[in-house]
């Protein structure tokens, strides 16, 4: 967490490395939680199983929240405006006289 306040919530290379890098790790983590906890047995095996991923759940929605905080998320009305129809004219004007 400290590295990631560290890192800012600026758009440049190093802050998209560590979001990227807190994406992918988790993810990577999840998938690979048997080989984890392979030599692992007896009763407590799948409460730790389970802190584990709650863990991991955990550092993927502090990646969405820096994602928030840098901006990267479509969170606005004004993120959405290339799928919103243009407002069609309900009362035409015209008239005057040109000089």
């Amino acid at each position: 967490m400290f590295i990631m306040w560290m890192a800012g919530s600026s758009i440049s290379i190093f802050p998209i490395m560590m979001v990227g890098m807190m994406f992918f790790r988790p993810i990577q983590a999840m998938l690979a939680i048997q080989n984890t906890f392979k030599s692992i047995e007896g009763n407590q095996a799948a409460f730790q199983k389970l802190v584990y991923c709650f863990g991991n759940l955990v550092c993927l929605a502090l990646a969405v929240y820096k994602c928030q905080t840098m901006g990267l998320l479509p969170t606005h009305a004004s993120d959405w405006l290339a799928f919103v129809q243009p407002q069609q004219r309900m009362e035409w004007s015209g008239g005057g006289m040109y000089l």
